[in-house]
């Protein structure tokens, strides 16, 4: 459990040093959703870097709200799909790691683009559909932001999953409160998510996102709620900018870069654990 923790802080200086290199991006919800990106890669999914775009006989993930590429990247490079080197050249000119993941420039891990909000979970119940007609019993997890759920084909596809009965899928909508021009009950009032996953028929659950030992137990868990004939919906709740305090709860921070000083400011409290790129 410390070597995860320690993962996940050598990720969240990635994230800074990502955004600050580059000057744009955003490192609000991937600082939030560094101990779940770390959880699932280095103790929950069975995957491989020896990357295969089918993902056959190995669990798939899908990241939905696709602004967050920091955090996949600096996942997967630090889980050797590729050098983490590589992280240095983020959103620049000829770089594989764009803004928004993208197919075309074949970056191993990436298996859709998803530059456009509210279609993760469409593809992911596609691939988890495709694993059953194989005979497939790997898992296919998604994630997703609560300002997202304003995008009305999310909830076509929370209707289609349980009506279909899509139970090898786990979808984490990351509860952070916040979203590009403010909290999300300022810019559309969400009311109780868990309540309405419920409602369309889903297996809920919810855990502390930015708690590893509640992240691994609740990942563990939802896997043991697969099978049952409904998609296993969790209730992540974070803090946008986590671990940096002058990021931390402020919607200002979901697509700005720091400067030179907030860097400095930024990695003084994030621990060094296994090497900076």
């Amino acid at each position: 459990m410390q070597d995860l923790k320690g993962m996940a802080s050598q990720i969240r200086r990635d994230i800074v040093r990502m955004v600050h290199g580059c000057a744009s991006g955003h490192p609000g919800g991937s600082l939030g959703c560094a101990d779940y990106f770390t959880a699932l890669y280095f103790n929950v999914m069975k995957h491989s870097p020896d990357f295969n775009m089918d993902g056959i006989n190995e669990d798939l993930f899908f990241l939905s709200n696709g602004h967050i590429s920091p955090v996949f990247y600096a996942t997967l490079a630090r889980s050797g799909y590729f050098d983490i080197k590589e992280l240095s050249t983020f959103r620049k000119i000829n770089s594989r790691l764009q803004g928004h993941p993208a197919t075309h420039e074949h970056l191993p891990g990436i298996r859709v683009a998803s530059g456009s909000l509210g279609q993760g979970l469409s593809v992911a119940i596609g691939a988890a559909l495709a694993k059953k007609l194989n005979g497939d019993k790997n898992l296919v997890y998604s994630l997703h932001g609560d300002g997202e759920l304003d995008e009305g084909q999310i909830w076509e596809a929370i209707m289609f999953a349980p009506h279909n009965k899509v139970d090898n899928l786990i979808a984490t909508v990351d509860i952070n409160g916040q979203q590009i021009d403010g909290t999300t009950q300022k810019v559309l009032d969400l009311g109780n998510i868990r309540a309405k996953f419920d409602a369309f028929g889903w297996i809920t659950m919810e855990m502390n996102g930015n708690d590893m030992d509640d992240v691994v137990a609740g990942l563990n868990k939802a896997k043991t709620l697969t099978g049952q004939g409904k998609p296993v919906g969790i209730m992540m709740h974070t803090i946008m900018g986590k671990g940096v305090d002058f990021m931390e709860n402020d919607h200002n921070w979901h697509g700005v870069a720091p400067n030179d000083e907030q860097l400095a400011k930024a990695l003084a409290q994030l621990p060094e654990t296994v090497g900076d790129y």
